[in-house]
């Protein structure tokens, strides 16, 4: 199972999203930093959870990192969110 399943997969179990897309940006960074030629070192998500109603940005964040464990997050050089 790739990382894009994995990420996928944590974040239905933990976050229960209305919508949910995993966008992998790593061609873009291809040759910068962080870029450690896997091509899966930079990541989008756009999440909507209901899990999310009434928390900061900060906390939602965390609920994502938390759902994705340092496992994944040891392997993502960059993570961008757009969460709602």
């Amino acid at each position: 199972m790739g990382l894009e399943d994995q990420i996928r997969n944590r974040l239905e179990e933990a976050l229960a999203p209305t919508e949910l897309e995993v966008i992998n940006e790593s061609h873009r960074h291809a040759g910068h930093a962080g870029d450690d030629g896997s091509g899966e070192s930079h990541w989008h998500l756009v999440i909507a959870s209901p899990r999310f109603e009434g928390k900061s940005r900060i906390a939602r964040h965390r609920a994502v990192h938390a759902a994705l464990g340092p496992d994944i997050m040891g392997r993502i050089h960059a993570l961008s969110m757009d969460l709602r």
